[in-house]
């Protein structure tokens, strides 16, 4: 709990928001984790938005005076008519969504309008483009308030009816919003300072819309993936991708018909196939594809063969595909397998010989 404080510069209005503060704080404590356990598991719940944290607190209250005396205090006190702070600081509560992308931020404002009405919109990426406003700032802000329907009707629930505010942001927008906040002097300043803040923060927006461009470029390459198939007598339109170096999307073509129904695990793709490129340079797409169509029934039989030996053993795609690259070219191909599946693979070779 903040200490109690009875400092005499304070005014009335001051002492008795602090007065509330102290009172309320373990209850808006447990107000703000409660909003942020339903925006959780309602946001766990949308397929198509990447979250990297939801995080909430109760503002601190020295700064809640703060921003009470910088933006209300003086016209109200020119109005002349008794106020109290408590309704001015609409984010008292403050809860923080932190998305991979851009473009997920929409669909995050969209999302809680299930559980929650939307008050007010601040819509901070419209709001600087054009200027030279600090980029720590671009992002949604919403004041929300529980829908009547799922807010408690007893005294208990008082703070969870009450408004408050959800900042959306991307990742790089919140990690400029740090670093913001560490450089003291930004508007009074030479204009080479400032100029150099602002092309920091170009850079930071440029990350932001080139993480969202690869991603997209990404799934669209996965797209093709998946409704492409190999064919042993590739068209002209498509010779040239053939002839182009084994990459991990066009390993997923390949790996995909040989494979169907599976699902790769892209991290172990990527490892693998950057290892294949170090074991062969320069290795085509199509090279790879006549590789695997050549092998892939033998190995197939010494997965059965391994699989009915071995009850409960997992002989992987990846495994396969490792035994496929062996067998068709053991110098080349050597550390494609460890020393235990070598020998093993070797002795189950030589007894189809005899």
């Amino acid at each position: 709990m903040p200490p109690m404080t009875h400092d005499p510069a304070l005014s009335p209005e001051e002492r008795a928001f602090c007065d509330f503060y102290q009172r309320e704080h373990a209850a808006l404590q447990q107000a703000c984790a409660l909003h942020v356990a339903r925006l959780r598991s309602l946001l766990a719940q949308a397929s198509d938005i990447e979250i990297a944290k939801v995080e909430g607190r109760v503002k601190d209250q020295d700064e809640c005076l703060r921003k009470f005396a910088r933006k209300y205090r003086t016209a109200l006190e020119e109005g002349g008519a008794p106020y109290e702070i408590r309704p001015c600081i609409t984010d008292l509560l403050g809860v923080r969504v932190v998305c991979l992308y851009e473009d997920e931020l929409p669909k995050v404002a969209q999302l809680v309008q299930s559980h929650f009405d939307v008050i007010d919109v601040s819509d901070k990426v419209s709001a600087v483009q054009g200027t030279e406003a600090s980029f720590g700032y671009m992002g949604l802000h919403l004041d929300l308030q529980l829908k009547p329907a799922l807010a408690p009707a007893d005294d208990a629930g008082s703070h969870l009816r009450s408004s408050f505010e959800l900042q959306v942001r991307t990742i790089i927008q919140d990690a400029w919003s740090v670093l913001d906040h560490r450089i003291k002097y930004k508007k009074s300043i030479p204009a080479e300072l400032k100029r150099r803040i602002n092309v920091l923060s170009a850079l930071f927006e440029l990350a932001d819309r080139e993480f969202r461009q690869i991603r997209d470029a990404t799934d669209a390459e996965l797209r093709r993936t998946d409704d492409e198939v190999p064919e042993p007598a590739a068209s002209t339109a498509r010779a040239a991708d053939a002839r182009s170096e084994l990459n991990a999307f066009s390993f997923l073509r390949i790996g995909r018909h040989f494979f169907p129904g599976h699902e790769f695990d892209a991290r172990r793709v990527d490892h693998f196939v950057d290892e294949l490129r170090g074991w062969a340079p320069g290795l085509t797409r199509a090279q790879f594809n006549a590789l695997m169509r050549e092998n892939f029934t033998l190995v197939r039989r010494y997965r059965q063969a391994y699989e009915a030996a071995n009850p409960g053993a997992a002989f992987a795609p990846l495994t396969v595909v490792r035994h496929c690259l062996y067998l068709a070219n053991r110098e080349v191909f050597h550390n494609a397998l460890r020393n235990s599946a070598r020998a093993a693979f070797e002795t189950w070779l030589q007894v189809q010989t005899l």
